[in-house]
């Protein structure tokens, strides 16, 4: 892997959702450290703030949660309004986590994971996706999880929204082949967030140790690496294990 020089992102725009904690916030960070202007889209809006202070003036909240659609809709105006029609980059990362066997799952979780990790990325791409493709350029990254793919007790809801969401991506990158807009899917084993601290996998048998989790920063040096390659490389699927 090539190293990413500094100011790579120069000039570029970006939107990142989940923005205020964990990946997004780290996804956020490197961005901005290589040079583009950030747009943090999230629920927590004080968690958004303290962010945007630390990257800098070059980025800037959108307080949104995007379980609300009218919401989700209002704050991807505002963001094509603030970035001229759109971001260059659209990292689709906010994402709703429920651990419970299938009969104890409600309908009104399920449906509010599926909201949250399918529905509202679906949304945001369909806003978004029309200037990309007008500009003839523009990348569209979602973060997937091993979860698109394997399946484990306790993730019904998790499960069900993330392999539509790897769907999607597949859908995405076979309509935009040739348009020059890229879409990249970027999928971690368990990451070591504060999504953890009420399930405590430590103490529960079979779920990964802390300890043995990627950090957040090594989900964010992927996605650097992703949306940094050369214009003529579409990195279609990158999967992360801890090593």
């Amino acid at each position: 892997m090539t190293p990413v020089r500094d100011g790579a992102l120069a000039g570029r725009s970006a939107l990142v959702t989940g923005a205020s904690r964990g990946i997004g916030a780290a996804i956020a960070r490197e961005l901005a450290r290589h040079g583009a202007r950030v747009a943090l889209l999230a629920r927590s809006e004080s968690a958004l703030r303290a962010l945007a202070t630390e990257l800098g003036p070059d980025t800037f909240t959108v307080p949104c949660d995007v379980a609300d659609a009218q919401a989700t809709e209002r704050a991807i105006a505002m963001v094509a309004d603030a970035m001229d029609g759109g971001p260059d980059i659209l990292v689709n990362n906010a994402g709703a986590f429920v651990i419970a066997p299938a009969h104890e799952t409600s309908v009104a979780d399920f449906r509010e994971t599926l909201e949250v990790n399918l529905t509202a990325p679906f949304a945001i791409v369909r806003a978004l996706l029309p200037t990309m493709r007008q500009r003839g350029r523009g990348h569209v990254v979602t973060i997937g999880s091993i979860a698109d793919r394997a399946v484990f007790s306790g993730n019904a809801a998790y499960a069900a929204s993330k392999h539509g969401l790897r769907a999607l991506h597949e859908v995405l990158r076979a309509e935009l082949r040739g348009t020059g807009v890229r879409a990249s899917l970027v999928s971690p084993g368990p990451v070591d967030t504060a999504l953890w601290d009420e399930i405590d996998p430590d103490n529960q048998p079979g779920f990964t140790p802390r300890a043995e989790m990627l950090s957040p920063d090594a989900v964010a040096d992927a996605v650097l690496y992703v949306v940094t390659a050369p214009a003529a490389l579409n990195v279609d699927e990158l999967r992360l294990s801890r090593s």
